[in-house]
């Protein structure tokens, strides 16, 4: 059988889909089901379901990056979304991110059960039988290069420039774009040729250029400001992304201002 995993904060709509409809009809089975997003990428991880039917508008929940995190992790999954967000801008961006079907609540029976037969006729069509527990991983490579992954790897980024000033991990940067460690790990590695720390560590250095320009702040300072909690750290930092040390760079700047305005 096909496992199935459905997802919405509303539980009649879950009992609903998981008892009104005859499984067994189209070689699936409910696997299990959950009321929430971080819920829901915690069963799928723990299920390695076939197929997901997932709201995408539940609280505390942003709906695109699940879906890209679901299919840049899992990519021969099949996701239909089922929810009662209704721009056309979200609906493209979640097909191009994966999505076999884009149902909006309410819907009828027959359109979740068209869109059941879609999902399990393409992973027929990928060899996955009712029987497996999917088919044989992709290699790595593909897994890498997807709409998914760049969707991501995107977020991951913007996500770590809106809170570099703090201690952040990789760990804390995963949950946000819903993918594993280790997946968000390989992602940045494979899109950005760095890890997780050069990253953060080149947009915290890049801000610490522009803050020492200003002669008032002490480097000290600055480094608190940016996450380095220890000066040490920075000045090592610092020196390894720039060549030379955070005072050095500041008298560089000091003396081209000058030799600008004379």
């Amino acid at each position: 059988m096909y496992k199935v995993v459905v997802i919405d904060d509303e539980p009649i709509i879950v009992e609903g889909i998981s008892r009104m409809i005859d499984w067994e009809r189209f070689e699936c089975r409910i696997a299990a089901s959950a009321n929430d997003g971080v819920e829901g990428t915690q069963i799928i991880r723990k299920h390695a379901p076939h197929i997901i039917i997932t709201d995408i508008s539940m609280p505390d929940l942003d709906g695109l990056s699940m879906i890209a995190g679901i299919k840049s992790e899992f990519p021969e999954m099949e996701v239909s979304i089922l929810t009662g967000y209704r721009r056309f801008e979200y609906a493209q961006k979640a097909v191009n991110l994966g999505v076999t079907r884009f149902l909006l609540k309410p819907s009828n029976l027959e359109e979740i059960e068209e869109a059941i037969k879609v999902m399990v006729q393409n992973l027929k069509e990928h060899g996955i039988k009712p029987t497996d527990s999917g088919r044989e991983p992709l290699a790595e490579e593909e897994k890498l290069d997807t709409e998914a992954s760049n969707f991501i790897v995107n977020n991951a980024i913007k996500y770590i420039e809106q809170n570099y000033p703090h201690k952040i991990t990789l760990s804390e940067v995963a949950e946000k774009t819903y993918v594993s460690q280790w997946h968000l790990s390989k992602l940045l590695n494979r899109h950005l040729g760095q890890n997780f720390s050069e990253i953060l560590n080149n947009i915290r250095i890049k801000e610490a250029q522009k803050l020492l320009r200003d002669p008032s702040l002490r480097i000290g300072d600055i480094a608190e400001r940016i996450g380095f909690m220890d000066m040490a750290h920075f000045s090592r930092v610092f020196k390894k992304s720039m060549g030379i040390s955070a005072n050095e760079y500041r008298n560089t700047i000091s003396q081209k201002d000058i030799e600008i305005h004379t």
